[in-house]
């Protein structure tokens, strides 16, 4: 009974780390060299901004649902036609959800490691493609 507790225990530490971690990400949306803005549609027609890493590959730009928190990317297959922030310049693109040979792919040039996967709860990776409009 005693180790059912402490793992009882270990697994509620866990997920408080994890809600923390995801609750911190979104809350404050750090912004580099390597990230964009998406602009996204609601089902009222509202928009929506959320920071994402920029992914590079094969000339085309993708960026990933590496977290669970990812209603941005739900109003992205919604509405496909998605803005882009980079750099200051607004772009008008077309978010395509990308097919499982390219998901594999982009899997392998851009992998996480152990920590940020243990940090976020080991979320479903979920790529997307922004092609221009």
């Amino acid at each position: 009974m005693k180790v059912v507790r402490i793992l009882l225990i270990l697994a509620l530490a866990y997920a408080g780390v994890v809600v923390v971690f995801e609750s911190l990400i979104g809350y404050f949306q750090p912004a580099g060299q390597g990230t964009i803005v998406i602009t996204t549609v609601d089902a009222n027609g509202e928009p929506h901004d959320r920071v994402v890493s920029r992914l590079d590959s094969d000339g085309k730009l993708y960026v990933a649902a590496n977290h669970w928190p990812r209603a941005w990317y739900r109003q992205a297959l919604a509405n496909p036609d998605v803005q882009i922030t980079i750099d200051g310049e607004r772009r008008d693109v077309r978010a395509v959800p990308v097919d499982s040979a390219e998901h594999e792919r982009l899997m392998r040039e851009h992998a996480h490691g152990i920590v940020f996967r243990i940090l976020t709860g080991f979320p479903p990776r979920k790529f997307m493609r922004l092609d221009p409009r």
